[in-house]
């Protein structure tokens, strides 16, 4: 049996773990809003067209902030469309997923399903096709209480009550050749601290995101993030990451790793906005706001479910919707591991997506909605980390990945709530063969106990959650935890994503 000795002191304090960290998106991709959020004819249905039980897994998944409505699918997006009587509202072409777009389902309807699960909404404006106007118009549609044309329009649509939405996204991936409006990192600096600007002489509080790279492997990273920040520092708050992962060529040793990666990634955006920062000599901090995250299987979507016909525009079409193994699960537990590490920087961050596409919570037209192996850690992860996350001494042995050279076996977040004492520790052991018991040097603690703790593992990592058999994979309590003078021990079997509570 390998072994790994991890210290815990929670006076070494990385930074405060904010809320937002356990957000998620919700674009009109697939069946993500339609046949998924929203079925008006489902026997489970509430007034409004909304599932209940979608609605009650998403409250049991514990999701904060929840960005709308998108994604690529924003850059040609009309919001005016998603308003007003329903029956009157455009069907339009989506040529970010080649589908027609309905509009049964738009900003004010997105909204109070919010409230029902108690979420907030992360707003992206259209930078693609549209620009300052359209922020401004938007802007003033949700936000403002009454007596203009456009806040009184709300109010007939029936929410007399302003949305207030605080966070604002400054358009999509524009540095993607694919994204409508696509241009270089100064064409789109200028325009997104312009519209900023515009903003803010409306409301000075709000919150905005500018669009980082689209991943860590676009050809312009690093240099469209220095050139889009000299352009928007003063104006922003966040700067965004988007990263997605997948085994490539069967190299499971390296998927396995991936949180290496986002940690790389992380760390980079970091440094240039600090460069950035130090350039201007300025006292302002940029934050990051890792809005788009999760396990996608892109080589599938891009041989299978990419629609190429020209004269097919369906309505909600079954694409992007990844059947999520144990061996995902355990990368994406890893991946969240990563956001909470660096809880100092990463203060806002949205799993890619909700429902249907990409996604922890699954649903079949007209019938059941079910949990994916994915939605455990996070439902686990937002419950229990509280507090702030703590820095940790991990000593552990490594292995050689082809992707990212000589990796941990083991990897750890610990977060410490010091209104209720407790600890919350959460690992993952990556070896594919050998299971690591890793010793907790709890000293510094004082006296306590394990409160619980519980794994996801299983024989055969390949192992998921379907429609046919909806409950295959779930968390296992692990009993292997002892508590000893000043350590806490626990086995973790392979391939496994584990939390506890020390108390």
């Amino acid at each position: 049996m390998t072994s790994a000795h991890l210290t815990i002191d929670p006076h070494f304090v990385v930074g405060p773990i904010n809320r937002r960290l356990f957000g998620s998106f919700v674009e009109h991709l697939g069946r993500c809003v339609y046949d998924g959020i929203y079925e008006p004819g489902h026997p489970d249905a509430d007034q409004d067209g909304f599932r209940n039980d979608v609605a009650a897994l998403v409250r049991e998944l514990g999701v904060t902030t929840v960005r709308y409505p998108g994604g690529n699918f924003v850059s040609d997006y009309r919001w005016e469309d998603g308003v007003g009587p329903v029956d009157q509202r455009p069907r339009r072409l989506d040529l970010a997923w080649h589908s027609t777009e309905t509009n049964e389902v738009g900003l004010d309807e997105f909204a109070r399903w919010l409230r029902k699960v108690d979420g907030e909404l992360m707003y992206a404006v259209n930078l693609g096709t549209r620009g300052i106007e359209n922020a401004l118009d938007v802007l003033e549609y949700a936000n403002h209480r009454g007596g203009t044309e456009l806040s009184d329009r709300r109010i007939a649509n029936g929410s007399p009550e302003p949305h207030d939405i605080r966070m604002w996204c400054l358009g999509n991936e524009m540095d993607g050749p694919w994204q409508v409006g696509h241009g270089t990192p100064r064409e789109y600096g200028r325009l997104a601290v312009k519209t900023a600007r515009a903003m803010r002489q409306y409301d000075p509080t709000l919150e905005l995101v500018v669009c980082g790279s689209s991943g860590a492997g676009m050809p312009l990273f690093g240099k469209w993030e220095r050139i889009v920040l000299e352009e928007t520092y003063d104006e922003v708050d966040f700067i965004s990451c988007h990263a997605y992962y997948e085994p490539v060529g069967g190299d499971l040793e390296s998927f396995l790793a991936s949180a290496v990666d986002m940690d790389r990634f992380i760390d980079s955006v970091v440094a240039t906005a600090d460069h950035v920062k130090a350039a201007r000599r300025s006292d302002k901090t940029i934050n990051i706001s890792f809005d788009e995250w999760n396990v996608w299987y892109q080589s599938r979507y891009a041989e299978v479910d990419r629609i190429t016909d020209i004269d097919d525009w369906p309505v909600a079409p079954r694409i992007l919707e990844d059947t999520y193994s144990v061996l995902d699960a355990v990368v994406f537990g890893n991946l969240l591991i990563s956001l909470v590490r660096h809880a100092d920087r990463v203060t806002a961050a949205s799993l890619a997506q909700l429902v249907n596409v990409i996604a922890p919570i699954m649903t079949e037209p007209g019938g059941a909605a079910w949990r994916q192996t994915t939605f455990f850690p996070f439902a686990v992860m937002s419950r229990l980390a509280r507090g702030s996350t703590l820095e940790l001494k991990l000593d552990c042995p490594t292995y050689q990945t082809e992707r990212y050279g000589e990796v941990p076996v083991v990897d750890a977040v610990a977060t410490h709530d010091p209104e209720t004492g407790d600890t919350a520790v959460f690992l993952v052991n990556r070896s594919m063969t050998d299971t690591v018991e890793v010793g907790i040097d709890t000293s510094l603690l004082g006296d306590v106990s394990v409160d619980g703790i519980q794994s996801l593992h299983d024989d055969d990592i390949h192992a998921a959650n379907t429609l046919a058999d909806p409950e295959r994979v779930g968390l296992k309590p692990n009993d292997s935890a002892r508590v000893l003078e000043n350590e806490v021990r626990v086995s973790l079997p392979p391939v496994s994503w584990t939390a506890l509570t020390l108390r």
